[in-house]
């Protein structure tokens, strides 16, 4: 599902990543933990596309997403890679439904194929009463699952996590984990977690540690 070789970045004369390889298959979940500061979240945001490597090759569903620019690649990126953060993100003037459905409208899909999809992931998510509510009235928990069903919304090859549980309490963090086992187990969704929470990792099918930006392991 995703391959990336040698991933090297600095940020002036600082060398953040020094040579990461990194293989994920289809259906895995794996998380990547470590130090503050040891290139975990760099890694993420460059396998995701948000950020560029000074060096390296990125592939994902067999596509050289490297060799992808400006329109192209904010297309790839929007249709095969979701995303959830530690902060859900969500925009507050809109209401939850809104919310998961903005990057299908994004990637121009029709209109009453997103509604329903959106419907969908409400009740799949446990949120079927919620999908008018706007972020200010759902909890923490609440938000951060419709983030995660915003990162479902175009059926995304890969699901990359940056400390999705960070900002959540110890229920609604085990909440999370729960979801996306049940998430693995019903569509082989694959999930790629950057985590400091060890009972997520344990969870995963594989976890590597990252040091001194590289992974030992």
């Amino acid at each position: 599902m995703l391959k990336a070789t040698g991933i090297y970045k600095n940020y002036g004369p600082l060398p953040v990543l020094k040579g990461v390889n990194i293989e994920i298959s289809k259906g895995e979940i794996v998380s990547i933990a470590g130090s503050s500061g040891a290139g975990k979240s760099t890694l993420l945001h460059i396998l995701g596309t948000l950020d560029n490597a000074d060096r390296g090759e990125i592939s994902i569903d067999n596509v050289n997403v490297s060799m992808l620019k400006g329109k192209k690649l904010a297309s790839f990126r929007n249709e095969h890679i979701g995303f959830v953060f530690q902060f859900h993100h969500l925009l507050p003037e809109f209401s939850a439904l809104e919310n998961i459905c903005i990057p299908a409208w994004i990637a121009a899909r029709k209109n009453r194929d997103v509604q329903k999809r959106a419907e969908e992931l409400l009740e799949l998510l446990n949120l079927k009463d919620r999908g008018e509510h706007k972020p200010g009235e759902l909890s923490g928990g609440e938000q951060q699952r419709v983030a995660v069903a915003r990162a479902l919304i175009n059926n995304p090859s890969i699901v990359m996590a940056d400390e999705p549980t960070g900002n959540l309490d110890s229920a609604h963090a085990k909440e999370l984990h729960n979801l996306f086992i049940d998430l693995r187990n019903r569509f082989k969704q694959t999930f790629l977690i950057v985590t400091h929470n060890e009972e997520l990792a344990q969870l995963s099918d594989r976890l590597l540690h990252m040091k001194d930006g590289k992974i030992i392991g």
